[in-house]
């Protein structure tokens, strides 16, 4: 995990400069992207929080939740993912909301998607989403790959000039 920290300060730092919030919802990255989001000190002034929905199981541990929220969208998708993130945002009144599913390995997911394959999406000012293939079924590695890229594609959303 230590190898996301300096993104993770980075996205901090614009958090905090922006006066602005997150929430995250994650599947596949286990909790990495909110672990390396805390790991910033200060992270109370932008970090809302966040829920590991790994299952459809979890799902339906949330309160209120009904099946209406995903719109009939499988996961691994994009528009998943920005389901993912719009509904974290909203449940925890953030500015920001990120959201990712995906298929970590060794093997693919239930739907036909390779191990290394992974949707992320971003809701708030800016609405995105992106698809990564990792080409690799290595678990922990694309677990890692993926939280690099759920971070760097929120940077890129919220200062779209900083590379």
């Amino acid at each position: 995990m230590n190898e996301l920290i300096p993104l993770a300060e980075r996205v901090a730092a614009l958090l905090i400069e922006n006066r602005q919030t997150v929430a995250v919802s994650e599947s596949s990255t286990g909790g990495l992207i909110m672990a390396s989001l805390l790991a910033v000190p200060g992270a109370s002034a932008y970090c809302f929080g966040g829920v590991v929905l790994y299952t459809t199981q979890s799902w339906w541990a949330l309160r209120g939740f009904s099946e209406d929220v995903l719109q009939g969208c499988r996961s691994a998708t994009k528009e998943n993912a920005l389901i993912r993130a719009s509904f974290i945002r909203d449940r925890f009144n953030a500015t920001w909301g990120i959201g990712e599913t995906g298929a970590a390995g060794p093997a693919g997911n239930r739907y036909g998607d390779p191990a290394g394959h992974t949707c992320i999406a971003v809701s708030g000012p800016v609405e995105s989403a992106i698809m990564l293939r990792t080409g690799r079924n290595e678990r922990v590695e694309n677990m890692l790959a993926f939280s690099r890229a759920a971070l760097t594609h929120f940077h890129n959303a919220m200062a779209p000039g900083q590379r």
